[in-house]
């Protein structure tokens, strides 16, 4: 009978520890991170620095997110890996994204201008890595395959052009 008990004991212990062992990093979507630097540091990453440019004016939110350039994640809700939020500056902005592991990634930025957080497509703007052109055809949603970029295990740095209706 005690065999039992310290068998039964001893999985469930092990089932409550894999609970709350965190995730491996690829495998963890959603998380919010702040803007840093140091990040994209020489010898930092796997990062890529992004320059955003063509910022309409200094009112609302910047948003960042990354995500993995597959078909199965790019603009998927709840499929970004890491974001980042700062007041809007006109002109440009930098923001370090930091990325799970070398691989295939692609970056989406919008400007909530009233900061409701809200997409106002009136209003707001957007753009994503690789600046491919964006119509009416693909509202909005280019092909992953416009927006991927291979990152190593240093730094990259993309420039992205902001597009306001």
């Amino acid at each position: 009978m005690k065999r039992t008990t310290f068998a039964t004991a001893g999985i469930a212990a092990l089932a409550f520890a894999t609970l709350a062992a965190p995730a491996p990093a690829e495998a963890q979507y959603r998380q919010k991170i702040t803007n840093d630097a140091a990040k994209c540091a020489a010898g930092a990453g796997p990062a890529v620095r992004v320059t955003i440019t063509d910022i309409k004016e200094s009112k609302g939110t910047i948003r960042v997110q990354s995500y993995r350039g597959t078909k199965e994640d790019w603009l998927e809700k709840g499929k970004w890996i890491y974001r980042m939020e700062a007041p809007a500056k006109a002109g440009s902005m930098s923001f370090c994204m930091p990325l799970p592991r070398p691989g295939t990634y692609a970056i989406a930025v919008r400007h909530d201008i009233n900061g409701n957080g809200s997409t106002d497509i009136f209003a707001d703007g957007g753009a994503m890595s690789n600046n491919p052109s964006i119509n009416i055809f693909n509202l909005g949603k280019p092909s992953y395959k416009k927006t991927a970029f291979e990152v190593g295990s240093g730094v990259e740095s993309i420039s992205i052009r902001m597009r306001y209706r």
